[in-house]
């Protein structure tokens, strides 16, 4: 294994965990919690759970769980070559989305909107509550017991009011500081996998073309690469070669720009890390192109009309169900009625942001559909 660098984050300048455990043995501790993520329920859950597109609407389209391994990927490649903690990164990428809802942001709006009296919904606070609370695996413990730094990482973003709730991981948020570099990795790694996935998930759906792609410079500088090198290719090995290309220029241009940043600002520590600017960045030139690449997957994937009539359901499922089990509790299973006792809109937030499309559309079939009891 490669050696660390001095700012990287280890073992030895891990917080550790809110309940002491032997070590681990075999397995260093960020491996283990990597495995716990993996194990959990949460996770496996994640498979059904909608990216772009719902699940029923093809087999081939990504979910929440392809995406996360995708991230993954992306993340061990950047934090390998950056001589930074691997397996941090791998455990954070792995666990950033276990806390979304059904139904993707369009499922996250409508329960943030519901829950607005009640303290809103954030899928990134609700990552952070599924491993600290919701999972029940452990004996001694509710949650999976993650490391404070890959806690850490989950929880993208956090608003000061929430950031008081928290304690000692809320702390940064209330002092302007940053996370480990593992996590601001992680971060970014999420976007170049969904940025270049949603063209191919886009193109395989028909809801966007190649012509059209033709008005985002970076794809089609990398499609003229793709058709130099070979010539008269099409179909899928053209859409991939080029989306592999797209990827890898994103990788390497933050790679590049961090270890520029790193070197500007001198770093040598953890410690300094966290209170230096954010130091995992594109390039100022890449900047822009990125931008553009975002704005037409707004305009011509996700607004598209097909995909807003999809998340219009998904936002009257959500609804539906979080007023039917506000209304009358008992229509909760018997293990969210015992919590719904003590904090009714929470309880049922978390039964709702659990469900997987499917389950979401099953459920309210039997709530509302007339002849659907079970």
């Amino acid at each position: 294994m490669t050696a660390l660098a001095s700012y990287a984050t280890s073992e030895a300048n891990s917080r550790g965990r809110v309940h002491a455990e032997p070590p681990p043995g075999i397995r260093s501790e960020f491996q283990r919690d990597r495995d716990r993520i993996v194990h959990s329920t949460a996770f496996r859950r994640l498979e059904y759970k909608t990216q772009v597109f719902v699940n029923h609407e093809g087999d081939l389209f990504r979910t929440r769980l392809t995406h996360s391994i995708e991230v993954a990927q992306i993340c061990r490649s950047i934090a390998r070559t950056l001589k930074l903690n691997e397996d941090l990164a791998e455990a954070i990428a792995l666990a950033h989305d276990l806390g979304h809802t059904p139904f993707g942001h369009a499922g996250q709006d409508a329960l943030n909107e519901c829950m607005k009296e009640h303290g809103g919904f954030e899928h990134n606070l609700q990552s952070l509550r599924t491993v600290d609370l919701l999972e029940e695996h452990y004996a001694g413990f509710d949650g999976l017991n993650l490391t404070f730094e890959t806690r850490e990482g989950i929880l993208k973003h956090c608003s000061r009011a929430n950031a008081t709730q928290l304690g000692e991981l809320g702390q940064r948020f209330l002092r302007g500081q940053q996370p480990t570099l593992e996590a601001q990795i992680a971060n970014l790694a999420d976007e170049i996998a969904y940025n270049n996935h949603d063209i191919d998930d886009g193109l395989r759906s028909g809801l966007i073309t190649l012509e059209q792609l033709l008005e985002v410079a970076l794809f089609t500088e990398k499609r003229r690469e793709v058709e130099a090198q070979w010539p008269g290719l099409a179909g899928r090995r053209l859409i991939h070669e080029t989306i592999r290309r797209m990827i890898n220029i994103m990788a390497v241009d933050l790679i590049e720009q961090t270890r520029t940043n790193i070197v500007q600002t001198g770093v040598l520590t953890l410690d300094e890390v966290r209170t230096a600017p954010r130091l995992v960045a594109y390039s100022a030139d890449l900047q822009p192109r990125l931008h553009e690449l975002k704005s037409f997957l707004r305009e011509k994937l996700y607004w598209h009309y097909q995909v807003l009539r999809m998340t219009n359901k998904a936002r009257r499922i959500i609804s539906d169900l979080f007023g039917a089990f506000m209304s009358d509790p008992r229509l909760l299973p018997p293990q969210y009625q015992a919590r719904a006792r003590l904090e009714k809109p929470r309880a049922i937030a978390d039964y709702i942001a659990g469900m997987t499309d499917r389950y979401a559309i099953k459920e309210h079939r039997r709530l509302f559909a007339v002849g659907e009891i079970y």
